[in-house]
């Protein structure tokens, strides 16, 4: 495996398919499983580790993210990355940064919560996109929204890269897998939160009724910001008529750290 901080452009092979798997590092399973998902799509995979300031609305949550470039290295290289990039602030924003456009999915759900987060998401995509020109690129699941709006900027701009997802990996309790769950102390209530998720799949009443159960599952200290089921296509919440396949998202703090999931949910 190669490893670099600036200067990718003059780093990538011609003539090949590229594929990239974005991250901001603090490396785990899932991030490693998005390297298996894109391999069979491209002769060259990338890997990027880049903490994107312009996410963050709370600057003591960009302070606090972990920060692990040597594990980070190790781990890309046992799982197969090609070329790992570690760029400075300086390569990405060499300038003012113009902020991508989120529209009015950037502002709800995550987006209410996290004013300008995906604003700050989408820059950094665009310019990672701009500088390593993949055919293709691969992101998790788990950030359901994040991925939305990739695939719509994508084609707003009619950029010639395929937007692979990737399944989420979940840990032997059920939850999401996520570098801020090393911050995690009352692991018995985080479990709650895919048991919400797992019993919206499991029932067989309308949806109002199914929500409210699942609610009522996710109590104190769990802080929750939002349950919701909603339509894949409109992300509009779906009503107590809705047939088909929905998805089950939720976010929720629990001892300072925020946690999002989402699922498969289908309504007969």
């Amino acid at each position: 495996m190669k490893r670099i901080t600036d200067g990718i452009t003059m780093s990538l092979p011609s003539g090949v398919r590229i594929g990239l798997v974005p991250t901001m590092g603090a490396l785990h399973a899932g991030h490693l499983s998005l390297v298996d998902a894109i391999r069979p799509h491209c002769d060259v995979v990338v890997m990027s580790i880049f903490v994107n300031p312009l996410q963050f609305n709370n600057a003591a949550d960009l302070a606090r993210y972990p920060r692990t470039e040597d594990a980070d290295a190790a781990l890309a290289e046992s799982a197969g990355v090609d070329l790992l990039w570690i760029p400075s602030q300086s390569e990405i924003y060499p300038g003012a940064a113009e902020l991508e456009e989120a529209g009015w999915l950037g502002s709800a759900f995550e987006g209410l919560h996290r004013p300008g987060h995906f604003a700050g998401m989408l820059t950094v995509v665009r310019r990672l996109f701009e500088l390593v020109n993949p055919s293709v690129a691969i992101f998790g699941e788990k950030d359901l929204q994040q991925l939305a709006l990739i695939r719509r900027m994508v084609d707003a701009h009619s950029l010639p890269i395929e937007i692979l997802a990737g399944p989420t990996i979940r840990e032997s309790d059920g939850l999401a897998l996520a570098s801020r769950n090393r911050f995690i102390k009352q692991r018995e209530v985080a479990a709650r939160l895919p048991a919400a998720l797992f019993h919206l799949q499991g029932s067989s009443k309308p949806a109002s009724l199914r929500l409210a159960e699942a609610r009522s599952l996710l109590t104190a200290p769990l802080e929750i910001e939002y349950l919701e089921l909603i339509d894949p296509l409109t992300w509009a919440p779906i009503s107590d008529d809705f047939r088909g396949q929905a998805r089950a998202i939720l976010a929720a703090s629990l001892d300072g750290v925020r946690l999002i999931d989402n699922d498969l949910v289908e309504i007969r």
